[in-house]
């Protein structure tokens, strides 16, 4: 693996884990309302960073492009919570922050794996042509 890969890949898993753990700390420890079941709390805030996980660890670079749409959820998250909960900014902020650093890792991850293993998608032109 390509040093800049390896760099990337070290990016996206510390940054998702850290996000992943960041979650669980916020909403079930440093939050206080109680208002939600831990059930609720868990399938909202935990479940979606779980889907990805394995393919995550395993490196796959398939699985780091999707996630993306996983972390998106995140980022808007926090920056509604920048906005809307003064009492909670800087949770928020983290928040952003970590999937930030997630999506910027996962994406080039994503590219740079992908373009070293030969995976992608064929180019439009190139299909037909041959038909």
């Amino acid at each position: 693996m390509n040093p800049k890969t390896r760099f990337f890949r070290i990016l996206a898993l510390s940054s998702y884990i850290s996000l992943l753990l960041f979650s669980i700390l916020w909403h079930f420890v440093l939050t206080t309302e109680g208002q939600y079941s831990l059930l609720f709390l868990f399938l909202m805030w935990v479940l979606p960073l779980l889907l990805p996980l394995r393919g995550i660890l395993q490196g796959k670079p398939y699985t780091h492009a999707w996630a993306n749409f996983i972390l998106m959820f995140y980022l808007l998250h926090g920056l509604t919570g920048i906005y809307a909960l003064q009492q909670e900014y800087w949770y928020a902020a983290i928040e952003v922050l970590l999937a930030s650093l997630a999506f910027i890792g996962c994406s080039f991850f994503a590219r740079l794996r992908g373009r070293e293993l030969g995976l992608g998608l064929k180019k439009l032109k190139e299909n037909n042509s041959k038909e």
